[in-house]
């Protein structure tokens, strides 16, 4: 009879834990889960863009509270009425799938929602729910606008250049190239200076933290005899570099979808690279056309240390 007395009372000491814990240390009120096949770096960029698009349409002004490159994002959302946590956990699962958890806390109704999430629908987990699926359904359009080869090793060919160097944030390397375009373009010309290739971009910093870039804007040239560097305009040789490879079609304003995917595959598989990816860009865009057969072939070399 003790024995089923001790039983009991350790049966509901652990009710009674569980349930302090649930309803007054839980980190969320409600968690939503899902997953999509891209690497985890698409996802954390995809997130950012997700939040500024939602304060340009709804006016909502989310505040960066943490960003653990490409793992977690944190965001607080204030308003009239209450204060919100986002919790954006990003979980690669293996090469090609990632898991995103969002953990949301509703700062003046969590007692509440955490007694009535898992009886009843209510309009905090409605409306939650409609937002993560408004992001999610945005992704998985966003994710049809390219394509990313499996990762494998590689290497890349020698190539002498002409080259611009430059800087920008990721997500405006491809105008600033294009804004830049006619400076090396026009000079080579000017100069009866022959293209024998399409061109590279060759990254020389990444600040991962800030997503800003100083790169290398080249056009493969024909060697001959010694040319003088312009105010602007350089000349040097590309060495061929051995790293992991991938290849990308898609717009090139989004090719860093093709790093994240070697990123993934080199964490997952504990392969140190140099962090300075170079991008061959196979198509014109000027030509128009269809953008999923816009190849770029990328490679990250693999760390010298």
């Amino acid at each position: 009879m003790l024995r089923k007395e001790t039983f009991f009372i350790f049966i509901l000491s652990l009710l009674a834990l569980f349930l302090i814990w649930y309803i007054f240390i839980k980190e969320n009120d409600y968690i939503i889960t899902f997953k999509v096949k891209t690497a985890t770096g698409t996802v954390h960029q995809g997130i950012q863009d997700w939040v500024a698009g939602r304060k340009k349409s709804n006016d909502e002004n989310y505040v960066l509270v943490t960003n653990q490159k490409y793992n977690l994002l944190k965001y607080t959302l204030k308003n009239d009425k209450n204060t919100l946590n986002y919790n954006w956990e990003i979980q690669p699962i293996n090469d090609s799938i990632t898991e995103i958890k969002v953990g949301i806390l509703d700062c003046n109704n969590s007692i509440y929602n955490r007694v009535t999430i898992p009886f009843i629908t209510t309009d905090f987990k409605e409306d939650q729910l409609k937002k993560i699926t408004d992001f999610k359904k945005g992704l998985d359009d966003h994710l049809k606008d390219f394509k990313v080869n499996l990762v494998k090793e590689g290497t890349s060919s020698e190539v002498y250049v002409a080259y611009i160097s430059l800087k920008s944030v990721m997500q405006e390397k491809a105008q600033t190239m294009i804004a830049n375009d006619n400076i090396i373009t026009g000079y080579l010309y000017q100069n009866k200076i022959k293209i024998t290739g399409k061109p590279y971009l060759e990254i020389t910093n990444w600040d991962a933290e800030t997503e800003k870039l100083d790169f290398n804007y080249c056009f493969p040239i024909e060697k001959k005899g010694a040319l003088t560097n312009d105010e602007k305009v350089k000349f040097k040789t590309i060495p061929a570099q051995k790293g992991l490879t991938v290849s990308y079609f898609g717009n090139f304003r989004t090719s860093d979808r093709g790093w994240f995917a070697i990123l993934d595959y080199a964490k997952k598989h504990q392969i140190a690279l140099d962090a300075k990816p170079l991008e061959h860009f196979l198509a014109n865009p000027f030509n128009g056309g269809n953008e999923l057969e816009w190849e770029t072939q990328i490679i990250i070399p693999f760390s010298k240390k």
